[in-house]
């Protein structure tokens, strides 16, 4: 009767010490659920990043205002008609 009780005890302290520190333990749970839940705030991030480049292909494929407002604000292209007003600052060494 004595070595069934020490025998149980044993494997008593064997399930507790894989549940506290081995393979699958709380501790190692505990911190896949924090990487998965960082993970989530990324992939939210890309999501709403995808959403914002989704839309620029889409204007851009599709209609001429944004074409024309990149190719104002990137090259500096003006409409015809209009005129270029530039004005440089006296202090500048450009």
């Amino acid at each position: 009767m004595r070595w069934i009780l020490i025998l149980l005890v044993t494997f008593l302290i064997g399930l507790q010490y894989r549940l506290w520190v081995g393979q699958g333990s709380w501790a190692q749970v505990s911190a896949l659920e924090a990487e998965i839940e960082s993970q989530e705030l990324i992939n939210q991030g890309l999501r709403e990043r995808n959403k914002i480049v989704e839309s620029d292909v889409y204007d851009l494929k599709n209609g001429m205002d944004a074409i024309e407002e990149r190719a104002r604000t990137n090259l500096g292209l003006i409409k015809e008609g209009e005129t270029f007003y530039m004005f440089v600052d006296k202090n500048s060494d450009d």
